[in-house]
């Protein structure tokens, strides 16, 4: 058996067997929530933009990966063999974003006195152990690099040349936006939006200041080049998507997702060039995470508020916090993060964690269906509704209406689509002792805030400020943590 028919094996994974729930997912390319259909029984084909390997990817790149595998659970969960790709940029992505200027992985090996392969065998090393860290199945997941598929880019170049959708200037092959009547159809931009949003000026020669390059020629000092059919250089940023989903994937595939800042170029980009060689459609749905936010802006390495994997590790938070913070959102909306959020979401999976092991205990481990799990598992097939599924979730387990074996068949279906280690929790991971005191006001609010008596929970939540503790409210009742 091949590595590729080993990696692309048939899933194993056990599903909720009885629940119907269709598919719906949100798709960019209409703006409305549809049907998942996909292009081939039983088979999903799912491609994710993987990172730029010129440094570590923090949490605000995470997050797109955490909805990507949520996606991935719950088409796997309603029977999907899911065949997927998370791609490696080592080449073609320069600074900004933009078509002229200097290649990252240059600017890297500079920084850090290395050879470009070097930088990217390290970034890349960290971020698979951190996708890893989050419960993220690796072992079934494609991380081709792009360096690795030079040929392929050259010979998707060619055949765009070939067909009269290319041309030639000094500073390489572009791709000629005019000619591909569809272009910026992802996001409906309109002609006047694709001119206010183009990002440099025009370079000599370009015909159109959308146009964008397919293959680069060398210029001095590039680290990294190759020899193709106009000489030395080495590909554009977006050409190496296309090439590779194909590559692996196939002309057509069901699905593709990314961050919203990839939607308006990358990705209009990439449908232009793939269906201009093909002569098809090129994703079915294309599906996009929302930014993460650190204090109102998006968390990004140049604006220096970057927060790493490692960091929250380092404060002895355990890294399923994070998925868990990712996940009482939903991933279309903004998330906004703070240590405090961070800390209530991670004494949150705490007590769950904790519930888990008792329910398992009382149902001995024995799971039966129920009217909960059949809600649950459709809020999450509900373009991943994973804040309602939560709610359901600790609503579920909190109800003396259901049996511990109907609640431990709930946590399995938990489990297996929000990938929270629910059924084998960690061991040695406990809640943060509170001072009884500190409790039973936290217990009494709780009480009257259920009963809908806001103003003795206004009263309760401000005796709990004055003792030094912030009160936290979320899906699964209220939390208090001391002040940092």
């Amino acid at each position: 058996m091949s590595w590729f028919t080993t990696l692309f094996k048939k899933n194993t994974t056990a599903t909720s067997k009885g629940v119907t729930a269709p598919l719906f997912f949100t798709n960019t390319l209409s703006g409305k929530k549809e049907v998942f259909t996909p292009l081939r029984p039983g088979v999903a084909t799912l491609y994710s933009c993987g990172p730029t390997v010129y440094s570590r990817a923090h949490i605000g790149n995470l997050r797109a990966y955490v909805f990507s595998d949520t996606l991935a659970r719950t088409l796997m969960n309603a029977g999907f063999h899911v065949k997927r790709v998370i791609n490696i940029t080592d080449v073609g992505h320069l600074v900004a974003d933009a078509e002229q200027g200097e290649d990252k992985m240059a600017v890297a090996a500079r920084r850090e006195h290395k050879k470009p392969e070097e930088i990217a065998r390290q970034y890349a090393g960290d971020f698979v152990h951190d996708l890893a860290e989050l419960n993220i199945d690796t072992d079934n997941i494609l991380f081709p690099h792009a360096t690795e598929y030079i040929r392929e880019q050259i010979a998707l170049a060619k055949t765009l040349e070939e067909k009269g959708f290319a041309y030639q200037i000094a500073d390489g092959l572009y791709f000629d936006t005019a000619k591909f009547s569809g272009y910026g159809k992802l996001g409906g931009l309109s002609g006047a939006e694709l001119e206010a949003g183009k990002r440099v000026a025009v370079a000599g020669g370009k015909r159109h200041p959308a146009d964008f390059a397919l293959w680069r020629a060398a210029k001095l000092g590039d680290l990294q080049q190759w020899d193709s059919p106009w000489g030395k250089g080495n590909p554009g940023w977006h050409i190496e998507c296309s090439a590779m989903s194909r590559a692996l994937l196939g002309q057509e595939i069901d699905i593709h997702t990314g961050g919203e800042d990839l939607a308006h170029i990358h990705h209009n980009n990439e449908i232009a060039q793939s269906e201009a060689a093909n002569g098809r459609q090129f994703v079915r749905y294309w599906m996009h995470t929302a930014f993460l936010n650190m204090e109102g802006e998006k968390i990004s390495k140049s604006l220096k508020n970057d927060v790493y994997l490692s960091d929250i590790i380092e404060r002895g938070i355990h890294p399923l916090a994070l998925r868990y913070f990712f996940l009482q959102a939903h991933y279309r909306t903004p998330l906004s993060f703070s240590w405090t959020s961070l800390i209530a979401a991670s004494g949150a999976l705490t007590r769950l964690w904790n519930l888990a092991r008792q329910i398992k205990e009382e149902a001995a481990g024995k799971s039966e269906k129920s009217e909960c799990r059949t809600r649950f598992v459709a809020a999450v097939r509900d373009d991943l509704a994973t804040p309602q599924a939560l709610g359901i979730l600790w609503e579920s387990l909190r109800s003396e209406e259901y049996a511990p074996e109907e609640k431990w068949g709930l946590l399995e279906d938990a489990d297996e689509l929000l990938g929270l280690s629910l059924v084998t929790p960690p061991p040695g991971v406990e809640t943060a002792p509170i001072p009884a005191d500190i409790e039973a006001l936290r217990a009494e609010r709780e009480k009257a805030r259920r009963a809908k008596d806001f103003t003795l929970a206004d009263e309760l939540r401000q005796k709990l400020e004055s003792k030094g503790y912030e009160v936290r409210d979320d899906a699964d009742g209220s939390t208090v943590l001391p002040r940092i």
